[in-house]
């Protein structure tokens, strides 16, 4: 079984998968609004896309934001992440300022961690990890394809690579064409958590086809499941209250 990784007392890669629920505020308003949102619902992390907030390109203003986020979400771990245009995400950055925002945003000590793009080129993401390790945060390294679902090797391959860069938690969504290439993300996920991962992966199939990859994680080895609090941020997130009880029901009768 991979190893565990723990955040603010949240166990990535133990029992059932963690709900991982986005923030995609344009405003600083619209962020903290989101936050209030989520008072009642069972989460077990916030991810902040910072890429939809306005201010994103001028980081007094990201850890203006983050010093009232961080009390607003009180104990659950943030997940900083800057999804590039290129990877589905609302705005393109340069490389070098992509690494900088990362490491300055795990500086503050006000995440828990980053999520970076596990192809924007080996030094890079090897220069955030190493900075963002050096601040004591972990890594999602992450890849998207919103075109088609890669070969089951393929996937394997990318995912056992971003351990390989020294990412805390590989993490891969891909898109179907149809029913079989649910089954390749699955196969995939369940012979990646079985062979290869010394540490939690994160994986699921979008859209609607792939829906039952959200919530049959704990069966095939992916930690982690992205729900939605309002609006969502991929394809085929489903309501976080809804994804809490069918993953609750899954894992009463395993």
């Amino acid at each position: 079984m991979a190893n565990i990784i723990e955040v603010r007392g949240v166990k990535i890669g133990e029992g059932i998968p963690k709900i991982i629920v986005p923030i995609v505020g344009v405003t600083k308003e619209e962020i903290l609004q989101a936050a209030a949102s989520f008072k009642g619902v069972r989460l077990d992390i916030v991810e902040w896309r910072v890429d939809w907030f306005e201010g994103v390109f001028d980081f007094a203003k990201v850890e203006d934001v983050l010093k009232d986020l961080r009390p607003a979400l009180g104990d659950t771990p943030i997940l900083f992440t800057f999804r590039t245009s290129k990877e589905g995400g609302e705005k393109a950055i340069e490389a070098e300022a992509y690494a900088e925002l990362n490491i300055k945003a795990a500086q503050t000590g006000l995440v828990d961690m980053v999520d970076v793009e596990a192809f924007t080129g080996d030094e890079i993401v090897k220069k955030i990890i190493a900075g963002a390790h050096a601040a004591g945060v972990k890594v999602v390294a992450s890849n998207h394809d919103f075109g088609k679902t890669p070969e089951k090797d393929d996937i394997v391959g990318r995912l056992r690579k971003m351990q390989e860069l020294g990412a805390d938690i590989p993490k891969i969504a891909v898109m179907p064409r149809n029913k079989k290439d649910v089954l390749v993300l699955l196969s995939a996920t369940e012979e990646m958590a079985t062979e290869y991962a010394d540490r939690p992966i994160i994986t699921m199939s979008m859209a609607g086809t792939g829906l039952i990859s959200r919530l049959c994680g704990e069966v095939f080895g992916s930690s982690c499941t992205f729900g939605a609090v309002g609006k969502a941020s991929a394809p085929g997130q489903m309501n976080a209250a809804d994804l809490d009880t069918v993953l609750n029901l899954i894992h009463g009768s395993l």
